[in-house]
């Protein structure tokens, strides 16, 4: 039985198509917590788009062990020695290098001949090659082009030295059986993809990224691509812990084993949610809120002592547990930052008008100070802003009741922009809903202080 591997590019493909701008340690938290998932690879970033993510890919290429550590690169000279220059201290250093190879993007976004592609592609492998011995070539819009050209593509680049091949359905367009053919394809017409691991990696844009991925594995692919909580740009990417649990659940059906610890996925997606401010459905599958409600008629007949018929996974398995509030309590505690909340007052004038006077400790000294605004959180938040001296745009503010009754926390989400830089997100949790907000934006705000240091 082939072992399937766990490749996560939430750092890259989930989180930077958000336009979100982690900071390296919340990459780093990211990147800790996938190990302990159990994460075969961890794809760090595209080097060569910023400077940020630069430090960042060399950061955990660095510090973060046990796993593959990948960059991103185009199949260009200059990307991929960025690339290899981040990945220098990683102990198990990968560069993910290709190109495209439908007949739309080769004319227009490449403007390059087939055969230019393909000379292109091996030019890429054997640079990278030089740098390291693990080499994973990407056929972007593979779906969409001719398996005859991908298959020989492929064969080209593995015979240059790919260890890997990555087989994208780019624009979500595939179906499960049409994606299946593809990678059977492959399997059986390129002459020495034994050499080679074949990697699936789908979007979601017709909802079927994590079947057309599952579909791919049975087909005989030893990698599947994915991000946590199904992140990603326009509808999302395949989502790793629905894909995990999906093989793990009907394991002989794939014929294949997982190394994954089952029971950090749910810790691994709050964590997740929490650092980039995307919040998990309550009805996503695996770890949504109602993932293991059920209510009334055949449901609540059914059950017995033993759990539920209607149950495939049990919470535990995938560490559900009892205490949540804590945890979201606990994990709020750790956010630490050199300006916190001290004491907010709150006074209101007519239906809308509000006075709010904040107490803030700010790099250990106490500062009070009062502002006016359309509401409480308003006049909170103009308060901040005059006490820290940096102004920022709020792009968008949520707040969520986290469990029921009297003793329920409010959970609150800003995600905010200053100048150019992308959205930075600040999260707070407090039993009173006013000062999780002004936690929440103390939070982001204090992100991008940190951002115009650097």
């Amino acid at each position: 039985m082939r072992r399937l591997k766990i490749f996560d590019t939430t750092l890259r493909d989930g989180a930077k198509s958000l336009g979100l701008n982690l900071n390296i340690n919340e990459k780093m938290e990211i990147s800790r917590q996938l190990v302990k998932l159990g994460a075969d690879v961890i794809e760090a970033g595209y080097p060569a788009c910023s400077a940020a993510d630069l430090e960042a890919v060399r950061a955990i290429a660095r510090e973060v062990k046990d796993v593959v550590i990948c960059g991103f690169s185009g199949a260009d000279e200059r990307e991929i020695d960025c690339c290899a220059g981040a990945l220098r201290g990683a102990a198990q250093p990968r560069i993910h290098t290709g190109l495209a190879v439908s007949p739309q993007y080769m004319k227009r976004k490449l403007r390059l001949t087939p055969e230019q592609v393909v000379e292109k592609a091996v030019f890429a492998v054997k640079r990278a090659k030089k740098y390291v011995s693990d080499v994973q070539f990407y056929t972007e819009d593979a779906f969409r082009s001719q398996p005859s050209f991908v298959a020989e593509i492929i064969e080209k680049v593995i015979e240059a030295g790919a260890t890997v091949v990555n087989i994208p359905d780019t624009f979500g367009y595939a179906t499960p059986w049409e994606y299946s053919e593809l990678i059977s394809y492959l399997m059986d017409n390129v002459r020495n993809i034994d050499r080679a691991e074949v990697s699936v990696h789908c979007h979601n844009d017709l909802g079927m990224a994590t079947a057309n991925s599952l579909a791919g594995i049975k087909a005989g692919a030893s990698q599947v691509e994915g991000t946590i909580n199904g992140i990603g740009e326009r509808a999302g990417n395949t989502s790793l812990e629905e894909a995990i649990m999906a093989v793990y659940t009907r394991q002989a059906a794939y014929g294949v084993e997982l190394a994954v610890k089952t029971t950090e996925i749910a810790p691994t997606c709050r964590l997740a949610a929490r650092i980039t401010g995307v919040p998990v459905p309550a009805h996503k599958a695996i770890v949504g809120a109602n993932a293991f409600k059920g209510d009334g008629g055949i449901y609540a007949d059914d059950i017995s002592g033993e759990g539920s018929p209607y149950e495939v996974i049990r919470p535990d398995a995938v560490g559900v547990t009892a205490g949540d509030d804590q945890q979201l309590l606990a994990e709020e505690m750790e956010v630490s930052d050199s300006i916190s909340v001290k004491n907010i007052s709150i006074t209101t004038t007519g239906v809308s008008r509000a006075t709010a006077t904040v107490t803030l400790d700010v790099e250990g000294d106490t500062i009070t100070d009062a502002a006016c605004g359309n509401g409480p959180v308003d006049a909170v938040f103009k308060a901040v802003e005059r006490m820290v001296g940096e102004h920022v745009n709020l792009e968008d503010f949520s707040l969520k009741s986290v469990s029921r009754g009297s003793e329920s926390l409010g959970d609150a989400t800003v995600k905010v922009r200053c100048g150019d830089s992308g959205l930075v997100v600040g999260r707070g949790v407090s039993a009173d809903i006013i000062e999780a907000s002004a936690r929440a934006y103390v939070n982001a705000i204090a992100k991008v202080k940190t951002l115009s240091i650097s």
